[in-house]
């Protein structure tokens, strides 16, 4: 193919390098030992919707790339700022026959319906590793669905947030309200109800996962309306982030650390790990096991993980979340459970009800928890 997004000027191509280093660092991964590498060369693309540097979603992915790299007998090939659109298709296409990937990441949400289902569909014999999708039976079996169980480290931040702040109005900047967006929503007002049974959120949704004026636009007008920490869920965080720590306010991160953004006002943050389930992935594929179709994971799994305290957060409150996480990782804590409404009023979780994290229930999330203020 002769599509310009692959041209040498666009994509960085980079022949890894092997050795006792790197087995020593997948030993540090939670899951266990060194990976078996096979001698020759093993091609795997990633692609972004967004830039690598982005202090958000896509530089955490980055940064598991980065990882990957690093592991013998891999080369990564990688391509940012590929929108939801057929040139998502367009770019697999390339991957595949112009640098022989054997694997795709295809990291945005967007991408998974029709893009991946239908490549998969036409080259049976690539991978094809799918952030977020819902993988279910009769699609093609060379897909898997990977994820991981931020709203753990959501309700963490819920705690520090609403025992920091003094208004107890909390504000949430999100993209689009697709159920790992509400669940991420609604995870944050739960923990913070947990230590303040009057803290509210209020949530803006900016209709797009990178709308830079929009997204200061929503900072800017949940601050107005006496809101004093911020948290998002958008592509990159750092204008909500920055424009918190500009106005005085606290903020809660997601997607990558961006405490440096807001050296006063950061309190911690909800930070993927995608490490974790990259390797798992890729060394299954070298390895010639099974494709692993729906794959999860939360704090215990190391998936996800939290960001330090920042300054601001009190001894008192750091023992309360430290407790809360200590339950998330021995799998003794439930998020969801019943008897739970909606901010509608409608039960939407029954008294007695708990819903574990691996339940597929929760993928479907559809509402938004009595506390927050706001609408679908």
């Amino acid at each position: 193919m002769t599509d310009s997004k692959h041209s040498p000027d666009r994509r960085k191509v980079i022949q890894l390098i092997g050795g006792a280093g790197a087995a020593a660092m997948v030993q540090m991964l939670p899951f266990g030992a060194g990976l078996a590498r096979a001698a020759e060369k093993f091609t795997v693309g990633v692609i972004y919707v967004g830039s690598r540097d982005d202090f958000g979603y896509n530089q955490s992915h980055a940064q598991a790339a980065a990882y990957i790299k690093k592991l013998p007998g891999i080369e990564v090939v990688e391509e940012e700022r590929v929108p939801e659109t057929i040139d998502v298709e367009k770019t697999m296409e390339a991957m595949i026959n112009e640098d022989g990937a054997q694997m795709i990441f295809a990291t945005s949400f967007g991408y998974f319906n029709p893009y991946v289902l239908k490549m998969a569909k036409k080259y049976p014999n690539v991978r094809f590793a799918h952030c977020g999708g819902l993988w279910s039976k009769g699609m093609p079996t060379n897909i898997g669905s990977f994820f991981g169980y931020i709203d753990e480290c959501e309700y963490l931040s819920g705690i520090a947030a609403a025992a920091t702040s003094k208004s107890k109005k909390l504000g949430f900047v999100a993209a689009k309200p697709i159920p790992q967006v509400l669940r991420n929503i609604n995870a944050f007002l739960l923990g913070a109800r947990s230590v303040d049974p009057k803290a509210t959120v209020s949530v803006i949704f900016t209709g797009d996962w990178s709308l830079p004026v929009k997204e200061a636009e929503a900072a800017n007008s949940l601050i107005d309306q006496g809101v004093d920490v911020l948290t998002c869920h958008v592509d990159s965080p750092k204008v909500v982030i920055e424009t918190a720590e500009r106005r005085g306010i606290y903020s809660c991160g997601f997607h990558v650390n961006q405490a440096v953004l807001a050296p006063k006002g950061y309190l911690t943050g909800a930070e993927w790990e995608w490490k974790t389930p990259y390797v798992i992935l890729v060394d299954n594929a070298e390895s010639g096991k099974p494709m692993i179709n729906f794959l999860r994971g939360g704090l215990r799994e190391g998936f996800v993980k939290t960001s330090a305290f920042g300054p601001a957060v009190s001894p008192a409150t750091r023992k309360i979340s430290m407790a809360v996480k200590a339950k998330m990782l021995q799998d003794e804590f439930v998020i969801f459970k019943g008897p739970l409404r909606d901010n509608t009023g409608k039960t939407v979780i029954a008294s007695g009800v708990a819903l574990s994290q691996q339940n597929p229930v929760l993928e479907s999330m559809n509402y938004l928890v009595d506390g927050v203020i706001g609408q679908i």
